[in-house]
């Protein structure tokens, strides 16, 4: 009886993770993050390829997740580490402007703060200090 009820409950986990992942993915190509850095960087030509990335990344992420797969980095890790860290970073700023976009966030913010020009800087002031408080948070934090 444990069994099966250990059963049923990782079939609806594993359920319930598919659906949101599903949701995630879709949200990403509805707003277009995807069509558009395919656009950015000349690569439509690859769209089977990002597909099947986006997929097995999904894939492999939950499976990662869910057993915590020892990968044997130790050697490399905090190189690693940072790469992924960069990758993460630029990844969400793609999604946060395209959300921005999709939006029509940006002409709002220029009226609201009567800016004709030069919207591009607000927007990298406000990344680059970003970047630097988080710098400083984990400077600080592993400088302990």
């Amino acid at each position: 009886m444990m069994l099966l009820k250990e059963t049923v409950l990782a079939v609806i986990g594993f359920s319930a993770g598919g659906v949101i992942a599903a949701g995630i993915f879709a949200f990403l190509a509805i707003i277009g993050v995807f069509p558009r850095l395919m656009g950015k960087t000349g690569t439509k030509k690859h769209i089977l390829l990002y597909e099947t990335v986006l997929i097995v990344g999904g894939t492999l992420g939950n499976v990662s997740d869910i057993w915590e797969i020892p990968l044997g980095l130790s050697a490399v890790h905090e190189p690693l580490l940072a790469a992924f860290g960069l990758s993460v970073g630029i990844f969400v700023g793609c999604l946060v402007m395209s959300l921005a976009e999709t939006l029509k966030a940006l002409p709002t913010i220029s009226r609201r703060i009567h800016l004709a020009v030069g919207l591009q800087y607000v927007i990298l002031a406000i990344a680059l200090g970003k970047l630097t408080g988080a710098l400083i948070y984990f400077a600080e934090r592993f400088g302990e």
